[in-house]
């Protein structure tokens, strides 16, 4: 079945491109016009992805982000026309998996719906069927499931797999750019914060089951590593 998608924009000529392009490239669409309807129909129709508009009349998109973030895991990728340092910081933080602002690309808006679906797909590699252990986190990427000792941890797509990419290469400090192009899985052309939102979100995650210490290091002006 292809992938279905959730088009949330209030703009006719947006809504209408993108579902051209995207019925063209052979996905399912679906379409909300304000941020209410949105949440109906992410609910409803459990779209693989979301595309979501910021500015959204009745509710704005960071609260449908925020909302559908309660509820599940769906890679959501932020499109508007604010940008502004803070909406894409807040965004991001929220747990968007990407940020495109308008007037954009067709053609690389495209490449991130494949690659941001790509994510969501189980690989049937040796890397991704393996389970990684440091210390008392482990990591299944098979089941997609990760643990500190005894606890589930509760992780979305994208911390899971910046999480299991860390853990692969613990002890080694990797800078953001090579986390956008390893984990987020193409040469990003976006806000390199994409990747300091995602790790701000993954600690905050990894310190209700080890308040007392931070297993994600930050070294300052190079990137982050995975402490062991």
């Amino acid at each position: 079945m292809p992938a279905k998608i959730l088009v949330v924009d209030d703009e006719p000529p947006i809504v209408n491109m993108l579902a051209y392009n995207l019925k063209q490239a052979n996905y399912q669409v679906v379409i909300a016009r304000d941020g209410e309807a949105a949440l109906e129909q992410a609910r409803q129709e459990q779209p693989d992805l979301i595309i979501l508009d910021l500015m959204l009349p009745r509710l704005d998109g960071l609260e449908v982000c925020r909302a559908i973030r309660r509820e599940r895991d769906v890679p959501i990728i932020m499109l508007t026309a604010r940008d502004t340092e803070v909406d894409r910081v807040v965004g991001l933080e929220l747990g968007a998996d990407d940020y495109v602002v308008k007037p954009f690309s067709v053609r690389e808006l495209m490449a991130r719906v494949k690659t941001v679906l790509r994510r969501t797909v189980p690989q049937s590699t040796s890397t991704a069927s393996g389970v990684i252990r440091v210390g008392a986190l482990t990591l299944d990427a098979a089941c997609r499931q990760a643990f500190w000792t005894n606890n589930e941890l509760e992780l979305t797509t994208l911390e899971f797999d910046l999480l299991y990419h860390l853990a692969r290469h613990a002890g080694q400090v990797l800078s953001r750019e090579q986390l956008l192009e390893q984990v987020w899985g193409y040469h990003y052309h976006g806000d390199l914060r994409a990747v300091d939102a995602a790790i701000k979100r993954l600690r905050a995650k990894l310190r209700r089951v080890t308040p007392d210490s931070d297993l994600i290091v930050t070294v300052r002006s190079v990137g982050y590593k995975l402490s062991v």
